[in-house]
């Protein structure tokens, strides 16, 4: 059955044809019952700005609650274009190169349901965000996963040219990524550029983390030579904005990727959160010192929750982007990622999810020392499990 098929690909179904929780759901349960600091689940503890909060208010008490256009309503379209301009150089038409989404996840889901019939290949970046093996699997498709290895949890360009094939629909790719935090080079995203044009794929770029960059500037997909008429670039409001919750998202792209995206996007949500795109187009165009603002912030608490776990004997990667960071427990023994992340629940109340549950599972003893923790929260949060970390005996 296609839902089978689905958690499968996710690594999900028991063999007894049940789909299991995920290990998000399971290490969440386990932060409320023990009353546990949440760093294992991606999302902030504390609201946006103000002014774009307010704006949602405001589009509610105006009236906008009913179905917005199929692409999304025309101010937000055109602050996507112009934030496309001002941060990225890129002029994208607002009305035939821009799609609204819900959320990130949506333009995921559309534009591999679009591109991908049953047998291609989709090349991703392996650990991998955990729900593209699911749609993969959802399209049909086979995944092929390129390691990305500790400490840079960079793709070996070699391994990324065998992995390209003239049977290669998508290759999926997500810059800063989830859950490493590493940034994709120049050189890597022109290869894959190269790579696509060579063998007529598509390239789905997800850059949801695009403001979230610590020490250089976010690259786009869209930047490249060669991209345009081939690459689908995928960002939200999400991470940018401290909206998780809205569901608000957006595909930038050629006419004719918009349109087979559009296609398909059309009969699965329809339209969605018609008083929150106004408040994003009021986001995106905020102040250059807001998204400024948002990344020093969150390079504070990298820093801060770094020193906590080296200070106890991980390994941490110090990631250039995203709101994420990788502990290795190998140098202090602990070679069990989901032992050691029950155990840090357990001894001094914080979660982490271990890299394992990114991967396939052929593939999980590679990563298996190894565990993730976010680092949106608040600095009161931060610090509080910094603080309990420090305190862990391994």
């Amino acid at each position: 059955m296609p839902w089978q098929r689905t958690v499968r690909a996710a690594g999900l179904l028991g063999p007894d044809g049940v789909a299991r929780p995920t290990i998000f759901a399971e290490m969440s349960a386990l932060a409320a019952e023990r009353g546990a600091l949440n760093l294992g689940q991606g999302f902030p503890d504390e609201d946006g700005p103000a002014e774009v909060l307010e704006a949602a208010r405001q589009a509610i008490s105006d009236g906008a609650n009913q179905y917005p256009p199929g692409r999304g309503i025309a101010p937000l379209r055109q602050a996507i274009a112009d934030h496309q301009k001002r941060f990225r150089g890129l002029d994208w038409d607002a009305d035939r190169e821009v799609l609204v989404t819900a959320g990130a996840t949506e333009a995921l889901s559309a534009s591999l349901l679009a591109f991908v019939d049953r047998g291609d290949d989709v090349v991703v970046i392996e650990p991998f965000y955990d729900s593209y093996a699911a749609l993969v699997g959802l399209a049909g498709g086979r995944l092929v996963p390129v390691p990305a290895r500790a400490p840079d949890f960079l793709p070996d360009p070699d391994e990324l040219r065998a992995a390209v094939t003239d049977r290669t629909a998508v290759i999926l790719i997500n810059t800063p990524h989830n859950p490493t935090g590493a940034i994709l080079p120049d050189s890597t995203l022109q290869l894959l550029v190269e790579l696509a044009e060579k063998h007529d794929a598509v390239i789905v770029s997800d850059e949801v983390y695009e403001h979230l960059v610590f020490e250089r500037r976010h690259r786009s997909i869209g930047e490249f030579p060669g991209a345009r008429g081939r690459a689908i670039t995928v960002s939200s409001a999400a991470k940018t904005f401290s909206v998780t919750g809205w569901k608000i998202g957006w595909i930038t792209a050629a006419p004719e990727l918009v349109d087979a995206v559009l296609a398909v996007k059309q009969f699965l949500t329809y339209v969605n959160g018609a008083p929150f795109q106004p408040a994003v187009a009021v986001g995106l165009a905020l102040p250059e010192a807001y998204f400024r603002g948002e990344a020093e912030k969150l390079r504070a608490r990298r820093d801060e929750l770094t020193a906590a776990l080296e200070s106890v004997g991980f390994a941490v990667n110090r990631p250039g982007g995203s709101y994420f960071l990788v502990a290795d427990g190998a140098p202090i023994g602990l070679h069990d990622g989901v032992t050691t992340a029950r155990r840090l629940v357990d001894e001094v109340g914080v979660v982490g999810i271990p890299v394992s549950a990114f991967t396939v599972a052929e593939h999980r003893d590679d990563f298996a020392s190894l565990l993730r923790f976010t680092f949106a929260k608040s600095a009161a949060t931060v610090t509080a499990a910094s603080r309990q970390l420090e305190s862990f005996r391994p």
